[in-house]
């Protein structure tokens, strides 16, 4: 609910008037009575439930009242007092069990969960940090509480804590192949995050209006959009309950689920996915898994991609960006290897395995795949414009020369995508054998169909500066 609800800040008048009950509890905690002083803290933060420094006072004058002999509640007191519908009622709730038993790391996480869902962000940037460092002192720390301060993190966008979260799960259960690829997704995001927490401001200072928290939250999703995906995705959760072994309704729920383009769903349906193949054996279920794994890779490529756009002189940006689209080829790769096991007589696996071979460099194994691949007439022409590419960057010209002037002299169709691609990288082969005439034919061919295609024109000034200057 926290995405859906954004930011909720407090009207000036209503801090005020929370201002009056903090100050009474500051001066009856200083004469010692501190159940008093709890309740004037917890008075205050009904109405400005997003003022850190009295959640933290608060927080001090529990522990000061445990460490003076101060019992939690009883258990009929507990029992009269039950969370209800209302998120800010229950984040209050929530803060008055854990000031009356402030060690009590199961209360630190339903007041993280309530905060976050009654849309008080600050108060999860406080509480969040607590939290982590209780469960990781505790002697006995949960992997369920770290991953959940990571989804509530990333839910805010807090790339560097939800990393720090992860990383301590990872250490409980260091095999978890999702959550290592998830902690490298988060220490890529971390490199993009230019605002909110990072820049020292509270969601107070930065975030003063709803349309900027939507903005910033949802990523200019629209909100009744989601509402109407939540319920479908509900009902379809519910459908497959009955039956979940039936395909159709596992692709139901899965098709919503990633309709939503937020990981958390996605996360959902790849959990689903996984539990539907090991139940199975249909390799048809591992399949939709990994697509959705390398949808996530090229969404995180994309944003990375944009951020060196914005900063291209940052080397660690670009570092960062370099580094991960070697690990993402590598891991599109493993997945597309696998389908290509498992559907042999489908040529695109392979050609799909080929360009990121090309990507890491591994020339002469993408090599024999493209020859396989460039069989299937309905991938021909860009298997084989890839297969002279590679030939090309494997140092092997004359291949390229044959291949690429095969394929530009069979293609029917002049000066769309694929032809320009064709007699460019056929130019670049000819220039690099040092046929330099054909090759300004081939460049300039292109100029004709595009006159600002990629380098073609500083490619066709040197190579005629160099035969004037022969």
């Amino acid at each position: 609910m926290a995405e859906q609800i954004g930011y909720r800040d407090t009207p000036e008048e209503d801090r005020k008037k929370a201002i009056v009950f903090f100050d009474q509890g500051k001066r009856v905690a200083n004469a010692g009575q501190f159940d008093y002083a709890i309740e004037m803290y917890l008075n205050g933060l009904k109405l400005d439930p997003e003022d850190v420094a009295a959640h933290q006072a608060l927080r001090e004058i529990s522990l000061k009242r445990k460490a003076s002999g101060g019992k939690d509640m009883g258990m009929l007191s507990k029992m009269k007092l039950r969370y209800g519908k209302d998120d800010k009622e229950n984040m209050q709730l929530a803060e008055k069990f854990l000031a009356y038993d402030p060690g009590n790391t199961g209360r630190m996480l339903e007041l993280l969960t309530h905060s976050a869902a009654a849309g008080c962000y600050d108060s999860v940037m406080w509480i969040g940090p607590i939290l982590l460092k209780a469960n990781t002192e505790s002697g006995k720390p949960e992997l369920s509480k770290y991953i959940a301060l990571k989804d509530t993190y990333i839910r805010l966008r807090q790339w560097q804590r939800a990393s720090d979260a992860a990383h301590h799960a990872l250490r409980i259960k260091p095999d978890d192949m999702n959550l290592q690829q998830e902690v490298k997704n988060l220490g890529a995001q971390q490199t993009m995050d230019a605002g909110g927490y990072s820049s020292g401001k509270s969601f107070r200072d930065s975030i003063r209006d709803m349309s900027s928290q939507q903005k910033l939250m949802t990523e200019d999703r629209d909100i009744r959009t989601i509402d109407i995906l939540r319920a479908q995705i509900d009902d379809a959760r519910v459908e497959m309950a009955r039956d979940p072994t039936e395909p159709g309704k596992i692709s139901k729920l899965v098709d919503l689920l990633i309709k939503t383009e937020d990981s958390e769903f996605e996360n959902e349906a790849i959990e689903v996915l996984d539990k539907a193949f090991t139940k199975t054996g249909q390799f048809r279920f591992r399949f939709r898994l990994g697509q959705i794994k390398i949808n996530q890779l090229r969404r995180m490529g994309r944003s990375l991609r944009e951020q060196v756009a914005k900063n291209p002189t940052d080397a660690e940006t670009v570092s960062t960006y370099k580094q991960f689209m070697k690990e993402s080829a590598q891991e599109e790769l493993k997945e597309f290897a696998l389908a290509a096991d498992n559907y042999p007589t489908d040529l695109s696996f392979k050609y799909e395995m080929a360009r990121r071979l090309i990507m890491l460099e591994e020339y002469s194994e993408a090599i024999p795949l493209l020859q396989q691949a460039v069989q299937d007439p309905k991938m021909r022409v860009e298997a084989t414009i890839e297969l002279g590419k590679a030939f090309l960057a494997a140092e092997f010209p004359d291949e390229a020369i044959d291949t690429l002037k095969a394929v530009a002299e069979s293609y029917q169709y002049g000066g769309d995508t694929k032809s320009k691609l064709i007699y460019y990288w056929y130019g670049r082969a000819l220039e690099t054998r040092g046929d330099n005439a054909d090759a300004i034919k081939c460049y300039s061919r292109v100029t004709q169909w595009e006159f600002n295609y990629l380098d073609v024109q500083t490619r066709i000034k040197a190579l005629r500066a160099k035969a004037a200057t022969a």
